[in-house]
């Protein structure tokens, strides 16, 4: 018996559609790689699933945006607005100028300079030697700097060590002050301090 006819309509199922969905793409994405190999035709498959995951295909002897580029030629149709191939050339020139910027830093590193020409070699020299002036510049003005912060805390020490000491003679000097002063009222008190010596028994006469 032959196979019989499959009505194409949505599956409901959500198990069975995903099997037949991944059984199809495959074999869709085989018919692509074969028509272009037998055929040497430029072939690309791009397939988004139900859940968004995207699975494409490209012949290898092109890319995408050449297929993409083919079709725009054939139909005259774009399939992005002005606005977007603005962005489009904005990002290839910053990807550019990042290229170049690169290029340059391996140079000022000393580095994949045996492609540069005479002329070249002399700019790169200038632009080593002003840069390594600026930052000897900048070296002797932080150091400098340094020297300035460091006298000055050294002369606020000094005068913080004089504050000190003359605080420390204040305080002893008010110090003396007050004994003196206490040795004083003492006297005014109670008078001068007078001892007289007695005998315990002046009657007491020596007997023969």
């Amino acid at each position: 018996m032959g196979r019989g006819k499959i009505e194409i309509k949505r599956i409901e199922n959500s198990n069975n559609r995903q099997v037949t969905y991944s059984k199809r793409r495959n074999g869709l994405i085989k018919k692509a790689k074969e028509i272009s190999v037998l055929c040497d035709a430029q072939v690309s498959v791009i397939i988004f699933g139900s859940s968004g995951k995207m699975h494409e295909y490209c012949s290898s002897n092109t890319s995408l945006v050449d297929i993409l580029d083919q079709y725009h030629t054939q139909c005259g149709k774009r399939l992005w607005d002005a606005k977007q191939e603005n962005l489009s050339n904005e990002l290839d020139r910053i990807k550019k100028e990042n290229d170049n910027l690169q290029i340059q830093l391996r140079h000022l590193k000393g580095e994949d300079i045996t492609s540069l020409n005479h002329r070249e070699l002399i700019i790169l020299e200038d632009t080593l030697e002003n840069g390594v002036g600026c930052v000897r510049d900048q070296k002797d003005e932080v150091l400098m700097t340094h020297r300035r912060n460091q006298k000055q805390l050294e002369e606020d020490a000094k005068e913080l060590h004089f504050y000190a000491q003359q605080k420390d003679m204040m305080m002893a000097e008010t110090g003396r002050a007050g004994n003196d002063g206490y040795h004083q009222r003492m006297k005014a008190d109670f008078g001068p301090s007078t001892y007289h010596v007695q005998p315990i028994q002046p009657n007491l006469q020596r007997r023969f």
